[in-house]
């Protein structure tokens, strides 16, 4: 069986994370997938350790692609793309709203010959309002969308910001499922369309669920619970930490045999799911002394066995030796000419009938710019012509 997006050609203008990482999953999913990228190159190349123009970050969100680099303030270069749209399934971009409109390249404007295309807009904040023009990273959406005020510090109760991208991240995830119901829909009419996903309203949809439940009822207002997730913290053994939720009575049951704390089963503030979570407090005043004592490796064997939840912390240089990270191959190491091995998680999603194949390598900057005007057609000379103009490199 193929892959799911055989035969799907993309043609990818973002930059950073959000639409890359959306249309690398496409890739990893199948699809051809060609990244148009300015001279300097993604910002992406130059954030972490680098070999040359190439990082682990660019590298895990960027593997399989093409890349090509064009410029698109000169006319020839806007010609090459109109050219690469015309024969394209999908376009993604994350300009600012409006540039690639004032470039020519509008939805109308390529839906004019390619009424097939399925176009995704990604911006920060949205493409219109009183923020619609300001410049994002990941960090100002962490902010404005509740995540920093989500997750505070325990000691202050200050915002404090994820030490990842998970604003671009989450965007990314919307953005490919997004992609995958508009093909879908392509199928069924034979007319492509637009998208529009902002940074801030996927991580608004992501977060609201849980963390804001005590701002959802308007007209009948509930009484406030602690917020969700507010008594979950890592337990702490002599030789390491883990992470473990009892919130049903036969997990919290179990977890009270394994620590030799029974009498607390049958004990007011602690007999229910609601009870536990008004005196967690108390609860962990009880068993982090209990814990402390105990080996990490010993306990989590003991209380995996019992049914109760739980799981180590793995450090960043632990995590690939974790036995069930090396039992799902979650990890694999791709050779790359003159760098050796690098390591990168492989595609999440596992297609068991689809043949596995080896990972593909991320390309430099422009490696693949020659290769793809030639199947545009275009005679060496023309292409010769094109790089001794800066139009391409």
């Amino acid at each position: 069986m193929h892959a799911p997006f055989q035969g799907i050609k993309v043609i990818d203008l973002s930059a950073v994370v959000s639409g890359p990482m959306a249309t690398g999953i496409l890739a990893d999913q199948g699809a051809q997938v060609i990244k148009v990228e300015a001279q300097g190159g993604d910002l992406t190349r130059l954030i972490g350790p680098a070999a040359g123009d190439l990082t682990p970050l660019f590298m895990a969100i960027n593997r399989g692609k093409r890349c090509i680099v064009l410029d698109l303030k000169q006319a020839p270069g806007q010609a090459i793309l109109r050219e690469l749209v015309a024969q394209a399934d999908v376009l993604v971009e994350n300009f600012r709203p409006g540039a690639l409109d004032r470039l020519g390249f509008s939805y109308d404007a390529v839906r004019a010959y390619n009424s097939r295309l399925v176009y995704l807009s990604i911006s920060g904040f949205g493409h219109s309002g009183p923020f619609a023009n300001h410049r994002v990273y990941d960090s100002v959406i962490q902010a404005a969308s509740g995540f920093a005020a989500a997750h505070p510090d325990n000691d202050t109760g200050e915002p404090q910001l994820l030490q990842t991208l998970l604003c671009d991240k989450i965007t990314a995830l919307t953005a490919a499922q997004a992609l995958s119901a508009a093909l879908l829909a392509r199928y069924r009419s034979g007319e492509g369309q637009k998208i529009e996903l902002s940074m801030l309203d996927a991580a608004v949809s992501f977060l609201w669920p849980e963390a804001l439940y005590n701002h959802a009822f308007i007209d009948s207002p509930r009484p406030a619970v602690p917020e969700f997730g507010v008594s979950q913290r890592l337990w702490r053994c002599h030789d390491g930490w883990f992470a473990m939720t009892t919130p049903q009575n036969d997990q919290f049951a179990a977890m009270c045999k394994v620590l030799g704390k029974t009498e607390m089963m049958d004990q007011a503030e602690f007999s229910t799911i609601l009870a536990r979570r008004d005196n967690a407090e108390a609860l962990r005043a009880l068993l982090d002394p209990i814990v402390a004592q105990r080996s990490v490796h010993e306990l989590l064997a003991q209380l995996g066995a019992a049914g109760v939840p739980v799981g180590k912390v793995n450090s960043k240089v632990d995590l690939a030796a974790d036995p069930q990270i090396q039992h799902n191959r979650t990890l694999v190491d791709t050779v790359y000419p003159t760098l050796g091995r690098v390591r990168t998680p492989r595609a999440a999603a596992v297609f068991p009938s689809v043949p596995s194949r080896e990972p593909p390598l991320a390309g430099h900057l422009g490696e693949h710019t020659r290769e793809v005007l030639t199947e545009l057609g275009k005679s060496p000379q023309e292409i010769d012509a094109l790089y001794a103009s800066g139009v391409v490199r």
